[in-house]
């Protein structure tokens, strides 16, 4: 019979706020290829006019920082929950807490 060791399944809290990490660290590599996309445009022979890239690229860039303002402020709701779980003091960002 096996001893009790660590459980099979993460907690939802734990698994969403790893997920949400994982999806912090991979959003610049989906922005970097998405970025590269109209340079395949252009050797795949199209027409596309430089107009249209150019909405392309400020609307990626306007929807990778929305991206990452939501990712953002679901890993510090995360990171509050998990020291208010914790029992430690939730920092609040002033100075008196890089002491």
């Amino acid at each position: 019979m096996k001893p009790p060791g660590r459980p099979l399944f993460l907690a939802r809290r734990n698994y969403s706020a790893r997920r949400a990490t994982d999806a912090a660290r991979l959003l610049p590599l989906v922005g970097l290829f998405l970025f590269l996309m109209p340079l395949l445009w252009q050797a795949d022979g199209g027409a596309r006019s430089l107009t249209g890239q150019l909405i392309y690229i400020f609307g990626l860039w306007a929807l990778l920082i929305l991206g990452a303002f939501l990712l953002t402020k679901r890993l510090s709701r995360a990171a509050d929950g998990q020291d208010a779980a914790a029992g430690r003091p939730v920092s609040t960002g002033g100075s008196d807490d890089q002491l």
